[in-house]
């Protein structure tokens, strides 16, 4: 074979460094709406989320306001059971050992027909209050349907209870049957998920929560969204209800 050309290999040269350099040069990142980013949040757990119920103990709770033997919640099929032991929404909620301040709670629940309970936050616990409602914020866990009083769009589930009712993109699940849901609280910021839609999302600073806060339920609750770091608490509010795969993301 006869020898290449000089002029022929330096035309080789100058190619192949030209592909190599494409090749190794950096892609333009796109970058996702704020709507995909949510999106993609609601449905992929985060590899920083820890657990707060490990499917099989009580361990990391207690009774608001009480020590020792816990009886009015159980363990039953890796689900928390509240057994709806409590009179009223005193005196059986369960409240986490551990505080929380800006956060990302995910899990999910089920009720039995007519139940009603819920998720609360910035939970204080003290001897001045009688139940985690009185200064928690509460995401609204209840049957809808088969309740058998009244409810009023801010007492359905996923919304933040007395305060702020869910959108139109809530899908709730047949009694009976798992939803999932979310709590985001980024320094004021609130989102509610439900089955992987935000339905509900408020600023705790606005004009118009402070509104809401002063006129509504909460003006004889001084306590109430008090402060920016408290413990997470699952109410009994007299009827059965199931939690399961709990985790938080603190942020």
């Amino acid at each position: 074979m006869k020898k290449l050309s000089c002029r022929f290999l330096t035309f080789l040269c100058t190619v192949t460094i030209t592909v190599i350099s494409c090749n190794n040069a950096p892609e333009k990142s796109i970058e996702p709406s704020k709507d995909t980013i949510s999106a993609v949040e609601a449905k992929t757990p985060s590899a920083e989320a820890k657990q707060l119920f490990d499917g099989k103990t009580l361990t990391g709770w207690h009774v608001f306001n009480k020590t020792g033997e816990i009886k009015n919640w159980t363990v039953q099929d890796g689900a928390l059971v509240c057994l709806g032991a409590a009179k009223d929404a005193h005196g059986g909620d369960l409240v986490s050992d551990q505080e929380y301040g800006n956060f990302e709670l995910s899990w999910e629940w089920k009720v039995d027909k007519g139940s009603n309970s819920g998720v609360m936050y910035h939970v204080i616990e003290s001897p001045l209050y009688k139940a985690p409602y009185e200064t928690g914020p509460e995401y609204q866990v209840i049957d809808d349907v088969g309740f058998p009083d009244k409810l009023e769009l801010w007492q359905q589930a996923g919304a933040d209870y007395a305060m702020t009712q869910a959108n139109q993109k809530k899908k709730l699940m047949p009694v009976g049957e798992w939803n999932t849901s979310k709590i985001i609280f980024n320094n004021g910021h609130v989102e509610h998920w439900l089955n992987g839609e935000k339905i509900v999302e408020f600023e705790r600073s606005s004009d118009d929560w402070k509104a809401k806060r002063a006129s509504g339920k909460w003006k004889d609750y001084p306590g109430y969204a008090s402060v920016q770091k408290g413990k997470i608490a699952l109410q009994d509010h007299g009827n059965k209800a199931y939690y399961r795969n709990i985790t938080i993301m603190e942020r």
